[in-house]
């Protein structure tokens, strides 16, 4: 089975869309990690929001710090506008999405940046199976 790791500075929108839908979309297929460099005390809610408009329930999802663990564990990191503070480890497929922060956004603005996340969580799945 892959293994993913979605890292975003705050771990509070972008990374825990990206693995809400990746859990929903890969089915079991898929390993699925979110972090961040530096987490935020809740998650977003215009990412719950959002994702509750298409069934997927992300308001249990709690932001937190990346391991090594986690790193350790994944075949694919997707960064998402962490930069330097996204860790790299040699023998990792690394992928950038510079996707818009939906921090401080309200819900129309945020539904675009879940609509752009879900097309390339799409297109991951593809390219990993």
């Amino acid at each position: 089975m892959k293994g993913v790791l979605f890292l975003c500075i705050h771990n509070s929108g972008r990374s825990q869309m990206a693995a809400g839908f990746m859990r929903h979309l890969g089915a079991g297929r898929v390993t699925v990690y979110s972090a961040g460099s530096e987490p935020a005390n809740s998650i977003n809610p215009s990412a719950v929001a959002v994702m509750n408009e298409v069934g997927i329930d992300i308001a249990t999802a709690q932001p937190q710090l990346w391991t090594m663990e986690m790193l350790e564990a994944v075949d694919v990191v997707v960064t998402m506008g962490c930069g330097d503070a996204c860790p790299f480890l040699p023998g990792k497929t690394y992928v950038d999405w510079p996707l818009e922060d939906p921090a401080g956004q309200g819900i129309d603005a945020v539904r675009p940046i879940r609509d752009e996340i879900k097309k390339l969580v799409e297109d991951l799945i593809v390219q990993i199976s």
